[in-house]
């Protein structure tokens, strides 16, 4: 299989093939999500670091309506077709998924990771996803955003 091959194959927009892939990893799945619009050092640095937790990492972004509602009508700078192949090229990636609601509550509840990572400062109590790692006895992490890196800091310095 060649390179851009494999990309694509940690590609899943499907639910229900999303989930197949899914439980075909072994050992400890990790889960995260996001817009990672313009993917930069700190989403690479949070995003390896959520690797480490366990033996996969899986990424669900948010859809690009997602990202208009959370960020504003200016975003996403780049499209879920684009973000899903940055994200499923980098190397701690096992598999790339997407979401449309506001949060990965469904997402959560149909592939049931045994880790939930978030970056910054968030309570896992706060989280509204708790409710439903605690469902089927998953762990939420908190790993702190790397400072100084952000997308809206990019797009502020490119006059955006």
């Amino acid at each position: 299989m060649n390179m851009l091959s494999r990309i694509e194959a940690k590609i899943e927009q499907d639910r229900s093939s999303l989930k197949e892939k899914f439980d075909a990893l072994k050992g400890r799945r990790v889960f995260t999500n996001g817009c990672f619009d313009l993917l930069h050092r700190g989403h690479v640095d949070y995003l390896c670091r959520a690797r480490d937790l366990g033996d996969h990492l899986i990424v669900a972004l948010n859809t690009d309506e997602s990202v208009k509602r959370l960020k504003g009508p200016s975003r996403p700078v780049q499209t879920l077709e684009d973000r899903m192949f940055l994200m499923a090229s980098l190397e701690c990636v096992s598999l790339v998924g997407c979401f449309d609601e506001q949060t990965p509550e469904e997402l959560l509840s149909i592939l049931k990771p045994e880790i939930h990572v978030k970056g910054g400062d968030y309570r896992p109590d706060d989280l509204p996803e708790k409710r439903v790692i605690d469902s089927y006895g998953g762990r939420i992490e908190i790993l702190p955003f790397v400072p100084g890196r952000s997308t809206t800091g990019i797009i502020q310095k490119l006059g955006g």
